[in-house]
């Protein structure tokens, strides 16, 4: 397990090898990003108390806690559409992070709806299922929470809890095939290799429902960017539930329990849920919903400037370029507009290329500021379900899905 003093010592470690980079943060990522560690708008004691840190094998990341780790990809690692391993964030709810060996890793399928309970060793899993990859996101559901107008409670994430990248695995749906899934199966319960400091923490259990864990994006993945997946993200295998936030994406997964009966732990019942019928959601999760509250489910539209930062100076006459990237629950960016006259007008920017309905969909807008003075570029996304970005920030009291319409003011000398 990893205890605060061997994670401190390691990532001091990390550190020095990064040649002072993580320290300074600037030569790590160039001048043109000085906000390395989040939006001023984050609460002061966030940006007071966050660093740039190498965690043992990433580069420096930005610190929001330590125990257990959350760590923060810079955004200017956002300026390409796949966020690389080394640089993806880290989010843990539970500070016992297991150092887990692949050729003694076993997954657990089981519960009163499988018919044939049954455990996988790591070269079963590769070996007895098709293979399957896919580019998908993964966004914690709390990603923004910091820029919740009033704050709130939790880890107080900037624009960088979330990264982009091509996951290989077996489905899910086959794995769970080969157990019998019994008709009255409703629900698969998730748990991980992670646990508490002390027994009377609940234990990081989620479930989905069985509709979710049928479909066929959805993966118990062993590799990230072709590369077996690294410690922080959830070595040996984790579920990828593309579409979904990242709270259903269990790290260093060991057992699935199916299940005819909505489970009941702690971090369904109580934590991860949402004002029932407040935000533009289609994927619903019946079983665990509520009469006030109902569990947060997909990811609502979104979009980020990556190339863009607040106070930067440009020529009058010069030629831009804005560039981002928009992403959604895995409806498809339809239209990304770019407004640079405080949204009194709107055009389209265009698109890039397309790696699939669930992954970043990178854009770009050209224009040539005429005026001096100040200039206020905005960026909404709209996808192929109908929503549309937000100008005013949908309250939600975790500060989950903050989708709001981002503005970055530049100088024109």
């Amino acid at each position: 397990m990893y205890s605060r003093r061997k994670f401190l010592r390691t990532a001091a470690g990390s550190l020095v090898m990064a040649g002072g980079a993580a320290l300074t943060g600037r030569a790590a990522f160039g001048t043109d990003y000085p906000g390395e560690l989040g939006p001023k708008t984050l609460p002061s004691g966030t940006l007071d108390s966050s660093v740039l840190e190498a965690l043992p094998g990433t580069l420096p990341l930005i610190k929001r806690a330590y125990r257990a780790p959350n760590f923060e990809t810079p955004t200017s690692y956002f300026d390409e559409v796949i966020t690389p391993n080394n640089v993806f964030f880290v989010r843990y709810q539970l500070s016992n992070i297991p150092e887990v060996n692949a050729r003694d890793w076993r997954l657990s399928i089981g519960g009163d709806s499988a018919e044939k309970p049954f455990q996988l060793t790591f070269d079963e899993l590769k070996r007895n299922f098709d293979p399957v990859e896919i580019v998908a996101v993964d966004q914690c559901s709390g990603n923004r929470r910091g820029l919740s107008d009033p704050h709130v409670a939790g880890v107080e994430w900037g624009y960088g809890a979330m990264g982009n990248a091509k996951w290989k695995g077996a489905r899910l749906r086959d794995i769970l095939n080969k157990a019998g899934v019994k008709k009255d199966a409703l629900e698969v319960v998730l748990d991980g290799a992670d646990s508490g400091v002390i027994a009377k923490t609940p234990d990081f259990v989620k479930s989905l429902p069985m509709w979710k864990a049928l479909d066929e994006n959805t993966l118990i993945a062993y590799e990230m960017n072709g590369a077996p997946l690294p410690h922080w993200n959830g070595f040996p295998a984790r579920l990828v539930a593309p579409g979904w936030t990242g709270t259903y994406w269990m790290k260093h997964i060991i057992s699935l329990n199916i299940v005819s009966q909505p489970f009941s732990g702690f971090w369904m019942k109580t934590a991860y849920r949402i004002p029932k019928g407040k935000f533009p959601v289609i994927d619903r999760f019946l079983s665990q919903e509520a009469e006030a509250t109902a569990p947060i489910t997909e990811m609502v539209v979104n979009s980020l400037i990556t190339n863009l930062h607040t106070g930067q100076r440009f020529s009058a006459g010069q030629p831009l370029v804005v560039r981002g990237i928009a992403w959604d629950g895995g409806y498809g960016i339809r239209l990304v507009e770019v407004s640079v006259d405080e949204g009194m007008s709107w055009r389209p920017a265009e698109l890039g290329a397309d790696y699939g309905r669930f992954s970043f969909r990178q854009w770009s807008y050209a224009f040539t500021p005429e005026r001096k003075g100040g200039v206020v570029v905005m960026a909404k996304a709209s996808n192929r379900a109908g929503a549309t970005q937000t100008f005013e920030l949908i309250f939600s009291p975790a500060g989950y899905h903050n989708n709001v319409i981002q503005r970055i003011g530049i100088e024109v000398t």
